[in-house]
């Protein structure tokens, strides 16, 4: 009876998410954490999470169809949810945020709640319903949660109240000069947002977490972003909207500073090279070619510091 109750749910496995399960051999063995794990509601725990935490990184796709990613910050309880199938978020708009643009009614978006001191996180996507300015609700299209892997232990602290903008103007560049790339090339962390357009019209966007030793990211000469993809939950969310839709939005946060780097652009997915070897760990390679580049200096209101070096190490256990 079981069973034929996991049959009868349909699964969640896009096109592409499933050409990637294909190409490593896990298509049957994931069809079941699929109709189980993820859900179209959020369960009890993850309902607990998000109001516990300063901040929320988010996907959004503007009217041209790039997509970005973004990290806002906000009292513990700016998020809450008066039931499992919904998210209520208190955020003030921010025309600086060129993810803002791809949060208006009616629009897809996706949200990753990450506690980086404990190594929680948990995802959901989704359309928002907003009625005003101030805040917006996410109706549930998907909700599941994420292994600690490769996320560094910090703590965080605010240095100004979080509904108080920068005085500081962005910076819009086509290409990184030598402070973007060094901002890159010493980071251990970044997020990504990506998206499809599936066949029944649905536009489904995801952002995830991407961690690893300082320095994971390899920068060309050319500008160009190099980004091994290690042992996962085989879920392939992100890979597999590149193969369906080859975009992606990156953000990068220097935690001592508050600054942020935005890129929207290209991506290639790379399940066999040579170049695969030259990255510890690494099972396959992508490719990130920005577009639009955004700095927004002391964009966030947050500082972080790094916990322990026994705690770092077991982050990448």
């Amino acid at each position: 009876m079981l069973e034929q109750t996991r049959q009868d749910v349909s699964s969640p496995w896009h096109e592409g998410e499933l050409a990637m399960q294909r190409s490593v051999g896990v298509v049957e063995r994931m069809d079941g954490p699929g109709r189980n794990f993820v859900r179209k509601a959020m369960p009890e725990q993850h309902r607990a999470f998000f109001p516990m935490l300063p901040f929320l990184v988010l996907g959004a796709v503007d009217a041209k169809g790039d997509v970005w990613a973004t990290v806002r910050a906000g009292r513990p309880g700016f998020m809450s949810s008066p039931e499992p199938e919904v998210l209520d978020v208190r955020l003030p708009r921010d025309p600086a945020d060129p993810a803002d643009s791809g949060m208006e009614d009616g629009d897809a978006i996706a949200m990753l709640g990450i506690q980086l001191e404990t190594r929680r996180r948990n995802r959901l996507n989704g359309l928002i319903g907003r009625t005003y300015t101030g805040a917006f609700r996410v109706r549930v299209g998907q909700s599941f949660g994420n292994c600690p892997q490769y996320i560094q232990p910090r703590s965080s602290e605010f240095v100004r109240d979080p509904d108080v903008p920068t005085a500081m103007t962005p910076l819009h560049s086509g290409h990184l000069d030598d402070r973007t790339r060094r901002m890159i090339e010493s980071a251990d962390t970044f997020f990504v947002a990506s998206y499809v357009d599936r066949e029944d019209g649905e536009r489904q966007v995801d952002v995830s977490h991407r961690g690893g030793y300082a320095g994971f990211v390899r920068v060309s000469a050319e500008g160009g972003l190099t980004i091994p993809d290690f042992s996962g939950n085989r879920f392939f969310n992100t890979l597999g909207n590149f193969l369906v839709n080859p975009k992606a939005g990156l953000v990068f946060v220097d935690f001592e500073t508050g600054d942020m780097l935005q890129m929207t652009g290209r991506t290639e997915v790379l399940l066999d090279s040579p170049e695969i070897t030259g990255f510890q760990g690494a099972e396959r390679l992508w490719r990130f070619t920005p577009e639009q580049i955004v700095l927004r200096p002391d964009a966030l209101p947050l500082r972080w510091r790094q916990e322990s070096a026994e705690l770092q190490r077991r982050s990448r256990g």
